[in-house]
């Protein structure tokens, strides 16, 4: 028990750390301030990453029937901003890169706001309120000290030192992506028993979930005129969340929340990676468009 509540109150906040320090190495300014040049591109991703992802979480849940616990860490998930592997699939994907990674550095800051909001909301209507010892508040404080601040330290230090940045960025990727496997083991080791009873319940919702939102976004990006570049990473970024952000806030108020997430990264890997495939040939046939300044 002692083993399980160190990885979560400092293995966990420091891997997501590391990563977020990496996120911010990858963004500028500019990619803030591209909302202006993709508006409704950016305004309907946001729509489906703050409402729609959120409440198909809910309602997954709900189909599944799922253990409060359990139905809280999905709606947790749900509410997760999107991450840099997004980014890098939609590239893959022949996707909007630019777009894929505003809405990826709109949503990280956002998540100050969306993920504190709808884990309570999923703790009231699941758990009649009940979020252990820890105030909305402090989920609020925590979820800034764990994004927030690791993502202006790294934008900071691309700003202020781009050579010794660029030389060194490709190593914190890969330093970034060992944290997230550790992350991910980790909250699985740490909750072995209760996965492993709830195995087959969690991972179907996980993978309909993933499913739902890349499909549902998607077909949302298409009625709303989007072209299928738009689309493919507007679906990209409900696909493959920040699922450690997730494990990390949870690790914060109950790590038993942190399950779903770790299935969760489990099934978005092949998900999307098949849809990445399919949307390269589909979207290779197209005249390509010319990043923003």
């Amino acid at each position: 028990m002692e083993d399980t509540s160190a990885f979560a109150e400092v293995g966990l906040p420091i891997a997501l750390a590391v990563i977020m320090v990496s996120l911010g190495l990858e963004l500028t300014r500019a990619d803030f301030r591209r909302i202006f040049v993709y508006p409704r591109g950016v305004a309907i991703g946001l729509l489906n990453l703050t409402l729609i992802a959120p409440l198909l979480a809910f309602g997954v849940a709900e189909v599944f029937d799922l253990a409060p616990v359990l139905a809280i860490g999905l709606v947790l998930l749900g509410a997760s901003p999107g991450g840099t592997l997004a980014n890098l699939l939609t590239h893959l994907a022949k996707g909007d890169t630019a777009l894929s990674v505003t809405m990826t550095a709109i949503s990280s800051v956002g998540a100050l706001v969306v993920v504190p909001l709808y884990l309570g909301l999923a703790a009231e209507h699941f758990a009649g309120g009940d979020l252990g010892d820890i105030s909305m508040a402090g989920v609020v404080i925590r979820v800034f000290l764990i994004t927030i601040v690791p993502l202006s330290l790294g934008m900071y230090l691309r700003e202020r030192y781009p050579e010794a940045t660029a030389e060194r960025k490709d190593t914190l990727k890969k330093v970034a992506f060992a944290a997230f496997v550790l992350v991910v083991v980790g909250a699985v080791a740490s909750e072995w028993d209760v996965l492993t009873d709830n195995f087959a319940d969690v991972a179907l919702a996980t993978l309909v979930l993933n499913v739902c939102a890349m499909s549902v976004s998607f077909g949302v990006a298409k009625v709303a005129q989007l072209s299928d570049r738009q689309a493919t990473a507007i679906a990209m970024e409900l696909g493959i969340h920040n699922s450690t952000l997730a494990i990390a806030v949870a690790g914060t108020v109950n790590i038993d929340y942190a399950i779903p997430a770790a299935v969760y990264s489990g099934f978005m890997f092949i998900t999307a990676g098949l849809f990445a495939r399919y949307m390269a040939r589909r979207n290779g046939a197209l005249e390509p468009v010319p990043e923003p300044a």
